[in-house]
């Protein structure tokens, strides 16, 4: 019987096992331990006079749902691309490696300051921003980025690379396509975010967030015509906290839902002590506009205080209708269905008003104060102002001006054909105690309210 011939082996040479251990296999490029000695190495040249470099990391924004959407293989082949782009552009003596996953690193000998590290950033994000190839269809893509500086950052890898991870980690926060590098004032400035973001989620649960209410009125006659929401919080620690702080918190934190429907439950409960024909404006997030779940959960809500639908007006902005353009729609659509009505707020501020005009089903429009303040001193914005308002006469719209501050502001906006004001001319926002007793004082008929 005849044994079969078995392969024979081929010896790795040490240098070829260090490689391997070094390299990573996708893309070809030093992995994370060819960085920690690159790093060592440049400390220890520089150990007698501590000439500052500085290490960097990419994240690919959104490269999740275009693995999940296109396969694996797609992805490999994009990350196989930015390093074939990474290595063409790095300067002579700098460092590129796959860091984690989506995720590539920079060790850059020559780069000793601020603001060439964002210039270099700068440089990276637009080269990757350029469309990937995947046969029959191209891809686009972002990257957002934290650079950290030795020694200021840290002196050893592990200490240099958190605050290169702690800066990317902020990039993030703000946005897609940032830059930060890292510096002890953004450290500081998470760490009050943080403090800041458990005080609210504390606050939610406590129900310590409060609303008030800004009247609405008719230019023609100045008669209350409802109220917008607005949020307040006045922490016991913290002080009066800007809705302008704590509201885009609550969309990064991943919790503006809890904020809003609490805010809606006491908003709509409050409006139950009006009369019948005043409504309530309210303001959805870009966030809600693009969670499916948002117009269930909003007439859940109202179903529950027993207010009327017909009675709500949703405020929503050109720039949350952009985010996901589909689902902001298919929302509208079921909370109209329902009775309630949408109004575009700062209009005239945001991008392809007209087209969005066209896009989407509007009630009611809101002039932003932007053009509003400067009504009788500009007159572009006055022209502006009339140009809106023929537009929504023609396609049946109704108008608000916001910000109005003077007598001279609520007439030359009736006298172009506005129908609606709101600002402090009018009154200022106010608790619930307050408005209803405003409304005993300036409403022509407190009578017919319905029961809270």
């Amino acid at each position: 019987m005849m044994m079969s011939a078995e392969m024979p082996l081929v010896p790795v040479s040490q240098n070829e096992l260090q490689t391997m251990a070094y390299t990573d296999p996708l893309t070809g490029l030093g992995n994370r331990y060819r960085m920690r000695d690159r790093v060592a190495q440049i400390s220890a040249e520089r150990a007698s006079d501590p000439a500052p470099f500085t290490i960097g990391i990419a994240n690919l924004d959104s490269f999740k749902p275009i693995n999940d959407l296109f396969g694996a293989s797609a992805g490999d082949e994009i990350l196989c691309q930015v390093a074939h782009r990474l290595k063409a552009c790095i300067p002579d003596g700098a460092l590129v490696t796959r860091h984690d996953g989506d995720e590539f690193a920079f060790v850059l000998p020559l780069v000793f300051e601020r603001a060439s590290a964002e210039k270099f950033g700068q440089m990276i994000r637009e080269v990757l921003s350029a469309p990937y190839d995947l046969g029959d269809r191209n891809v686009r893509l972002s990257a957002s980025f934290g650079f950290a500086i030795y020694p200021f950052a840290g002196e050893e890898f592990e200490e240099l690379l958190k605050s290169a991870e702690t800066a990317l980690y902020r990039s993030k926060r703000r946005g897609r396509g940032q830059i930060t590098v890292y510096s002890r004032e953004i450290v500081q400035e998470m760490k009050r975010a943080t403090q800041l973001e458990q005080a609210l989620r504390n606050a939610i649960i406590s129900d310590a967030i409060d609303v008030h209410f800004q009247p609405i009125v008719a230019l023609s006659n100045s008669q209350v015509v409802g109220f917008e929401a607005l949020a307040r919080w006045n922490d016991p620690d913290l002080g009066f906290v800007s809705p302008g702080v704590f509201v885009p918190l609550a969309e990064e934190r991943g919790f503006i839902d809890a904020l809003s429907e609490a805010l809606l439950r006491k908003a709509a409960e409050a409006a139950l002590s009006w009369p019948r024909e005043l409504f309530l404006s309210f303001n959805l997030s870009s966030a809600q506009l693009m969670d499916p779940g948002t117009s269930s959960s909003v007439l859940s809500i109202l179903g529950r205080v027993g207010f009327d639908p017909h009675r709500l007006e949703l405020e929503i902005t050109e720039t949350a209708v952009m985010g996901s353009a589909d689902t902001a729609n298919r929302i509208i659509a079921d909370l109209r269905q329902a009775g309630v009505r949408i109004s575009l707020d700062d209009f005239g501020t945001g991008q392809s008003s007209l087209g969005r005009l066209r896009d989407f089903m509007f009630d009611k429009i809101k002039i932003d104060r932007a053009f509003v303040s400067r009504i009788n001193s500009d007159r572009a914005s006055e022209h502006i102002i009339k140009a809106i308002l023929a537009m929504c006469e023609g396609l049946d719209l109704e108008v608000v001006a916001e910000g109005i501050e003077d007598y001279s502001e609520a007439v030359k906006l009736r006298s172009l054909g506005c129908g609606m004001g709101q600002g402090y001319h009018f009154g200022k926002p106010a608790d619930s105690i307050a408005t209803l007793r405003f409304l005993h004082e300036n409403y022509y008929d407190t009578s017919d309210r319905v029961s809270a």
